[in-house]
């Protein structure tokens, strides 16, 4: 499969602010207490189904990954950008992090018990997503979870030039609206069992949006 040609920017722009990303970017424990809790019901629903290991797909410097495996859970890391990996691995030494794509993921069907991605989709272009869900899917087990949260619109294009620290940077990102994903991965064949819409607020200055869906199990053999 060729590679998406936004790809490149993405992985260039993080390799750039890496260093000053890490230390920026908030851990979970100082995330708004919704957002906390939303992570730990995803933690707790992953762990009780067993399914497997759980992906943090956009894992970035890897606190949020190191935050599952604090509460229980069989978590390893994945991110476009070789800097991040380096700057995750070296804080997090004992924890499995790789350079990947979630538009072609290194992972095998039904491998996994759980999906993060969690402020991690919006540098894909709206046509897509598609792709990305799909894979969701294809590596998600039968009954795993998905957990997907980030900043929602209505077709919202942004491009900024300079981002963590005054870096310069050449990805953009793309909001949806919240309807608009949760059909996107019903047509993946995700089901969404949860919904939970954040506005403008409390540090944030967009809507936050946070989904769960799992991978339907096949019917049983009557």
């Amino acid at each position: 499969m060729t590679e998406p040609s936004y790809l490149a920017a993405v992985r260039e722009s993080y390799d750039t602010v890496a260093a000053d990303y890490a230390q920026l970017v908030m851990s979970p424990a100082e995330l708004d207490p919704l957002s906390r809790s939303m992570l730990a019901v995803f933690a707790e629903v992953v762990r009780s189904a067993d399914r497997g290991p759980v992906a943090d797909l956009g894992c970035g410097p890897g606190k949020v990954t190191a935050h599952l495996a604090d509460l229980g859970v069989r978590a390893f890391g994945v991110d476009l950008s070789p800097k991040m990996i380096e700057v995750a691995q070296q804080a997090y030494p004992s924890l499995k992090f790789t350079v990947g794509s979630m538009t072609a993921l290194a992972i095998g069907d039904d491998e996994l018990g759980g999906i993060l991605a969690y402020y991690s989709t919006h540098h894909t272009p709206p046509e897509l997503l598609p792709v990305v869900f799909a894979e969701f899917h294809r590596t998600l087990a039968p009954g795993g979870r998905l957990m997907m949260a980030g900043y929602v619109g209505d077709d919202v294009h942004v491009r900024p030039t300079h981002a963590y620290g005054g870096h310069p940077v050449s990805f953009e990102s793309h909001l949806q609206a919240p309807d608009r994903i949760v059909s996107l991965l019903d047509r993946a064949g995700l089901v969404v069992t949860s919904q939970l819409l954040q506005e403008p607020g409390e540090g944030s200055k967009r809507t936050v949006a946070t989904f769960l869906a799992r991978k339907p199990e096949p019917p049983t053999a009557s």
